[in-house]
């Protein structure tokens, strides 16, 4: 298993071993004394998949502190283009976001700590998400921010005029007017 920080502190994407042969593969998705010899000790507690079609976008989602969520993500069917948004105050890179393709094929999987918010648009015909989180959901505490907010300037790497977003993520705040609690540490 391979640990690969990104330019924002605290986001790392996780490349794990694949063992291909003629039968398929086998890969180890997570292991924790692995995760905590990499200096992450979290310790997951719900388990969550999805599966939505082409041009679903979900996002961006958070929970405030003290429920916020660190999330380990992966995709087991089909891709996404995933996306985690800095909203540590604090933080040098603070309103900044970074993405990346997590497909069946790259069998990447993306570390996001506590103090982002979280989206993902379906690139594939349709896409099987799967996510560990060491909180459980608390839909009193639950937050957002608007997907395609100009601020944030995110490609979501598919044609917003056929993007296929719930009411309930249309009409969230803008960065700016998010409601947020998260410290830089």
């Amino acid at each position: 298993m391979k640990i690969i920080k990104t330019p924002i502190p605290g986001l790392l994407i996780i490349e794990p071993r694949v063992f291909a042969d003629q039968r398929g593969y086998f890969i180890e998705s997570y292991n924790q004394q692995k995760f905590e010899e990499a200096g992450i000790f979290t310790v997951f507690v719900q388990d969550n998949e999805s599966k939505s079609g082409r041009g679903v976008i979900r996002g961006l989602h958070y929970q405030l502190e003290p429920y916020s969520q660190t999330k380990l993500v992966r995709v087991i069917q089909g891709s996404v283009y995933d996306v985690a948004v800095d909203c540590r105050k604090g933080s040098p890179t603070f309103g900044q976001s970074y993405g990346l393709e997590l497909s069946e094929e790259n069998k990447l999987q993306f570390f996001i700590p506590k103090g982002f918010a979280h989206g993902f648009s379906v690139l594939s015909e349709t896409a099987v998400f799967s996510y560990k989180c060491d909180s459980l959901y608390n839909p009193a505490v639950e937050r957002g921010i608007l997907y395609n907010d100009p601020a944030l300037k995110i490609d979501w790497g598919i044609d917003p005029s056929e993007a296929i977003v719930s009411g309930k993520d249309t009409i969230l705040p803008l960065f700016a007017n998010a409601e947020m609690n998260f410290k830089f540490e």
